[in-house]
């Protein structure tokens, strides 16, 4: 009995000398989630100009193991690379927007100068000839696009169109000079950048953030350039199929639509396909023309999903549409078109996060 005792309260003390230890483990997770919080509620207070930093930061993640790797083999300052590489994607850039901004600009102007064509050339795709009901009402194409053309007049004068459009350009001005800025910085101080970044994990969570990141990071590398070569596919072979085959109006805003839509699956390319294919009704005059946008999608389709799609993209990267879905509206709700680059991404990133914690090799969501 009496060593039944010593050992019952051995076992107590040793549980008291263990609480103040047990507590102590406590305040660094209650700190970092307080922190995670406010980091959360932070950026969606800002979430308006976040979009420069978030492309800035995709840009020098993919571009800095290649200046580090160019530094190291040649034992050339650093910054020389960085700058080259800053320079190559500026001229890039201007170029891009020498070949397609004038183009996008007059299919722009095409479609809004003559708006109310446009809609009820739209709407024919759909009714046709016939007049439908509305409100007790009848009405035709012609009389519905009038009425929509009247109702966005109307809304652009009450709502200050032209104040609007103005503050937008010069917020758009102000970003694209933004993210090239900090384009510049991140470039030139990415390892200092990663280092903090590394910091502000606590130190006893750093083993575990080490083997999250080797996991992560060949995922989001392949992603993002899986993405950028999928719509710069799908734009290119758009354009080629719209414009320079079926000689459709309006191939190159169709073909830049159908190349972002791409980024959502499922309900982008639909999306794309159906929207294209009005058009091509439209603008129809035999069934050869309307067979040819038929094969004309059939073959962009299965060249993306069974060809260009699996080779870039590969199968590691892959989340199901599903989830994808849900994470691009939910992203898109609370943070905008930041939210919707940033969707997938966060889900590899909670998928490492599991994969590592429970020890398992590869998961598939």
């Amino acid at each position: 009995m009496e060593g039944q005792r010593k050992v019952r309260d051995a076992s107590v003390r040793s549980t008291e000398l263990l609480q103040p230890q047990r507590q102590a483990e406590r305040i660094p997770a209650l700190v970092g989630i307080t922190v995670l919080a406010a980091a959360v509620m932070f950026l969606y207070a800002v979430r308006r100009i976040l979009l420069p930093f978030v492309l800035a930061g995709i840009l020098a993640y993919l571009c800095a193991p290649l200046i580090d790797r160019c530094a190291a083999y040649t034992r050339r300052p650093r910054w020389l690379f960085a700058a080259a590489v800053l320079l190559l994607l500026i001229g890039l850039a201007v170029l891009a927007g020498l070949l397609w901004i004038p183009a996008l600009m007059d299919e722009i102007v095409a479609v809004f100068g003559d708006l109310q064509a446009t809609i009820e050339g739209f709407l024919r795709s759909f009714i046709g000839n016939r007049r439908v009901e509305l409100l007790g009402q009848s009405f035709d194409a012609a009389q519905i696009a009038t009425a929509s053309v009247d109702g966005v007049r109307g809304w652009f004068v009450r709502s200050g169109g032209v104040l609007s459009l103005a503050a937008w350009g010069f917020a758009g001005a102000g970003g694209f000079i933004l993210l090239w800025v900090v384009l510049g910085y991140l470039l030139f101080d990415s390892q200092r950048v990663a280092a903090g970044l590394a910091w502000l994990v606590p130190p006893r969570r750093r083993a575990f953030a080490v083997r999250v990141w080797q996991r992560l990071d060949p995922l989001l590398r392949r992603y993002f350039l899986g993405v950028a070569l999928v719509v710069a596919y799908a734009t290119t072979a758009a354009y080629v199929g719209l414009g320079l085959v079926l000689g459709l109006h309006h191939a190159v805003l169709l073909a830049l639509l159908t190349g972002l839509l791409e980024v959502i699956p499922v309900i982008g390319p639909g999306a794309s396909a159906v929207i294209a294919g009005l058009v091509a009704v439209h603008h129809a005059v035999s069934a050869a023309d309307i067979i040819g946008y038929v094969l004309y999608a059939i073959a962009l389709r299965l060249s993306i999903d069974q060809f260009v799609g699996p080779i870039v993209l590969g199968t590691a990267a892959r989340v199901h549409p599903v989830l994808v879905i849900f994470c691009f509206l939910s992203g898109g709700i609370v943070f905008g078109i930041v939210g919707f680059i940033l969707a997938v991404p966060v889900a590899l990133s909670i998928k490492a996060i599991l994969a590592v914690s429970y020890g398992d090799p590869q998961v598939e969501a």
